[in-house]
């Protein structure tokens, strides 16, 4: 059976109590819907969290930041003292979401990684695009959507840095920026690590204008143009090496094509979406997510206390 626990439910909707080194009982989660003992948990999937954001509207900020703290620490501990295998725990997901360490093991294991500087500097900013060439792309290490004050989204997206773009690097000085070699793109991959094994689908993100640069950027209209493909041998092998070192059963990375037969990495995401590739061109991602949950599959970041 699974459960799904809406963390954003925690705790004015969804009741949680722990009674640690309870062997019979070690605690009950309640809802309206559920009621789930403690003590049946065998897997937890952690993905993603918005612990408290049903609090009262009404709350003074330093209550408010008491209840969000405690809360935090209660799930999260609650999941942890569950004593049970995690597809993607905190730990493991706070560390591979940290992009320098990424793509500095990404370069240890093999995979082939673009020119890369992360900066609030813009005289090293201009150095480096003059050692590219001219020829940068920005975008944000972690960040990827901005509010305005009515909850309206902005998306982030990669973007070509323009001569005129070098002259004016005043911004940086309120936010560091990721800035990357600009590779030609034959095809964008997307490839999805669950346990040991690999899924792969890539587009023609080139065959789009407002996609050229960020295929998200039309990603909607693009959605049933992905297509299964192979990844190369040498660029899978240094993925999975990436993955173990990383402590993660779970991960969404971006690769690039390009015309002369790089496969580039990019980035990984530890809990980066997948549905859409569920449905276009239809890999089985969701089913090798559950085989390892119920141990029908290899675990490759099995913690150290759970091995026997």
């Amino acid at each position: 059976r699974a459960v799904r626990v809406d963390t954003d439910r925690f705790p004015t909707e969804l009741q949680l109590s722990i009674a640690p080194g309870d062997p019979l009982a070690p605690g009950l989660l309640r809802a309206p819907e559920m009621e789930v003992n403690l003590a049946d948990v065998s897997a937890v999937w952690y993905r993603r969290a918005a612990i408290a954001k049903r609090l009262p509207a009404d709350l003074d900020a330093q209550t408010r930041a008491a209840c969000l703290g405690e809360s935090r620490r209660v799930l999260f501990g609650f999941i942890d003292g569950l004593g049970v295998y995690t597809l993607g725990g905190k730990a493991a997901v706070e560390r591979a979401e940290i992009k320098v360490l990424q793509l500095q093991i990404a370069r240890a294991v093999g995979l082939d990684v673009p020119r890369t500087l992360v900066s609030n500097d813009p005289a090293q900013v201009r150095a480096f695009a003059a050692r590219c060439d001219g020829a940068l792309v920005a975008k944000m290490m972690h960040s990827f959507a901005i509010y305005d004050d009515a909850g309206n989204e902005g998306v982030v997206f990669t973007n070509p840095v323009s001569a005129a773009d070098l002259a004016d690097l005043d911004g940086l000085a309120l936010c560091p920026m990721t800035f990357q070699e600009r590779l030609p793109k034959a095809r964008e991959l997307r490839v999805t690590v669950v346990g040991d094994r690999v899924f792969a689908a890539s587009i023609d993100s080139q065959a789009s204008p407002r996609a050229q640069h960020d295929w998200r950027r039309d990603g909607e209209r693009l959605m049933e143009d992905w297509q299964p493909t192979a990844l190369p041998t040498a660029a899978e092998e240094g993925l999975l090496r990436l993955v173990e070192r990383l402590g993660l059963d779970y991960g969404a990375a971006d690769f690039i094509l390009t015309p002369d037969g790089r496969c580039v990495f990019l980035e990984i995401n530890p809990a980066g979406e997948f549905f859409w590739l569920q449905d276009h061109p239809g890999l089985p991602i969701a089913e090798a997510i559950a085989d390892v949950l119920l141990g029908l599959a290899p675990r490759r970041a099995v913690p150290l206390y759970l091995r026997g």
